[in-house]
């Protein structure tokens, strides 16, 4: 197998997950943010190449490596192009792109778009470029440790987290996020579901995809490959299994966003020791990330009252935590075997290896652990003293957070102009030019002449709210009484109930508004009583939620295109009932 291509196809699959970032971040808010967020998605990477390409793969991987901390800039892809190792750069600029854009999350809704390509620009050229050198360039202080993370729970994902939680504190939450308990006086979160579960679940399982490239594209040889896929898919199915165990049990339901979240936590757990823990390590470090992403996500709401949207510090800070501390526990000294000779397998005179270092739980005693623990806690104070200074400058200077009334109005059309935001189809008729533009209007003057057509019958307008269900059976009935047209909307709602106790990513959702339609009638010749009753007929359980009926007066009703008035005005109207 040439490796040098499965190289650059693994680093193809990283640059698709900016796409499986963009989708989760953009379910788990609102719509009206999804056109900023994906903006974001696309800049962090746009943006960060260019600073990468100048300043941030020297800092990381050059050669010239002072004191084994930073490497000295030389532009090398422009002074020498032909000798510049293309690969390592577009897989290592790919990474840097991972560590920018899972800040995006965190802080979605509610940053300026300007302010949010400031931070890039650090990010990707300085404070991740530094911290990766330490960890991967051979001639880095953490390297020269035998700190081990192969894939980057600690130097992509925790990196990534702890900007991400340093930048939501700074920033404050969203309008309406967290209220003040009149009783007690403690601030209590309220949920905010994201628009489309649907997205969120399709950036989940693109990352999932994504991953594979991820942790596999270092690999040496054809069994650490394979290995590493196989530790990567259990963990992540470890994850969101015991998401949805815990959260079942917990909350009394299965919770579908956390449980798309255990899967990435899973993820995130077995990133660093990929390449070096078996089937039953990948197992309970999934497992385990898979319960941490759960109280972390809550805690992190609920006790520090630190707003983020998609629980990027939870799934990214807190689990890239546990899997690098994790492969001091697990990493386990594994032979590369020949499937054909079962033999280890040998090359240019070597013994190959899928893993070669070994953790605590497997006669390795606490050295790696001990040195694990010191590569998190180098590479955390490094980033949260850089992204304190970035963001508390930025938040000082331009700064940070778009104002309430474009926070409100959405940042898609207050920092892009869409006034529709990236759903046109919910766009005012009135916004849209060209709809509409080809209706041939008919002077007043040549519409049907009609005199005064008022009869002086009663006209009475019905209004029904039930279950959306109910709305099939209910068209039926009116057909067999003789309605000929209804009105119906989708609306939201609660009664003196208030609906069943329902909780979003743990957080109760606040007097949760249920699903409604309304149907609206207005009938003359038609009896009201014949009506009610049908309705009634068709509505009627027994059981809480079959609906209401509102009977009120028409006083007049007057047909536009032909000036008809009352009961005439009835007879091929949208609302009539006849």
């Amino acid at each position: 197998m040439d490796f040098g291509i499965w190289f650059l196809l693994a680093a193809a699959m990283v640059f698709f997950m900016q796409c499986g970032f963009a989708m989760v971040e953009a379910g788990f808010t609102r719509a009206k943010n999804s056109a900023n967020i994906i903006m974001k998605n696309l800049m962090d990477f746009c943006v960060g190449t260019v600073c990468f390409v100048f300043i941030g793969f020297s800092i990381m991987c050059a050669q010239d490596y002072v004191f084994g901390i930073i490497g000295i800039p030389n532009l090398g892809i422009f002074t020498d192009f032909a000798k510049f190792d293309f690969s390592n750069f577009v897989f290592n600029l790919v990474f840097c792109a991972t560590a920018a854009t899972i800040v995006s999350g965190a802080m979605a809704e509610r940053t300026k778009f300007a302010s949010y390509l400031i931070y890039t620009v650090f990010i990707t050229s300085v404070v991740y470029p530094v911290q990766a050198g330490w960890v991967w360039n051979e001639s880095g202080w953490l390297a020269q440790l035998g700190f081990t993370d192969f894939a980057g729970s600690s130097a992509i994902h925790m990196v990534g987290g702890i900007s991400a939680f340093i930048g939501a504190a700074i920033l404050g939450p969203r309008i309406g996020k967290y209220k003040t308990d009149k009783k007690t006086g403690k601030k209590i979160s309220r949920a905010i579901p994201g628009h489309s579960l649907t997205l969120g679940a399709l950036g989940c399982f693109i990352l999932w995809f994504g991953w594979f490239g991820f942790n596999g594209a270092a690999a040496e040889n054809l069994p650490q490959l394979g290995s590493i896929f196989l530790t990567t898919a259990l963990a992540a199915a470890a994850g969101a299994f015991m998401t949805m165990v815990f959260t079942w049990v917990k909350n009394g339901k299965p919770d579908v966003s956390m449980s798309l979240n255990g899967s990435l936590a899973g993820l995130v757990g077995i990133t660093a020791g990929c390449a070096n823990v078996d089937a039953l390590g990948a197992l309970i470090i999934g497992a385990v990330a898979g319960i941490l992403v759960v109280i972390a996500v809550e805690v992190i709401d609920m006790k520090l009252h630190v707003d983020d949207p998609v629980g990027a510090v939870a799934v990214h800070g807190v689990c890239g935590i546990w899997g690098t501390l994790a492969v001091g526990l697990f990493a386990k000294i594994i032979p590369a075997i020949d499937p054909e000779t079962g033999l280890q397998m040998i090359e240019d005179g070597e013994l190959l290896w899928i893993s070669e270092a070994q953790g605590l739980f497997y006669g390795g005693g606490a050295k790696l652990l001990g040195v694990q623990a010191l590569g998190v806690l180098s590479i955390a104070v490094w980033t949260i003293i850089m992204m304190v200074i970035t963001f508390t400058v930025i938040k000082k200077t331009v700064g940070l957070r778009a104002s309430a009334e474009e926070e409100i109005r959405g940042l898609d059309a207050a920092e892009h102009g869409m006034q529709a935001g990236s759903y046109a189809d919910f766009m005012p008729i009135e916004a849209n030019s060209g709809i509409g533009a080809a209706v041939k209007v008919v002077p007043r003057e040549k519409a049907v002449a009609v005199s005064d057509t008022s009869t002086g019958k009663k006209m009475t307008k019905v209004t029904i709210i039930t279950k959306p269900e109910r709305f099939a059976l209910l068209k039926e009935a009116f057909d067999q009484i003789g309605i000929t047209g209804i009105t119906v909307t989708n609306v939201l709602g609660y009664g003196v109930q208030r609906g069943h106790t329902h909780t979003y990513r743990g957080v109760p959702l606040d007097e949760p508004l249920l699903p409604k339609i309304q149907i609206d009638v207005v009938i003359s010749k038609i009896p009201v009583e014949t009506l009610v009753e049908t309705v009634k007929e068709v509505l009627y359980t027994g059981n809480i939620g079959d609906g209401k009926i509102f009977v009120y007066d028409v006083e007049n009703a007057i047909k536009v295109r032909t000036g008809e008035e009352g009961y005439d005005a009835l007879q091929d109207t949208a609302i009539s009932g006849e």
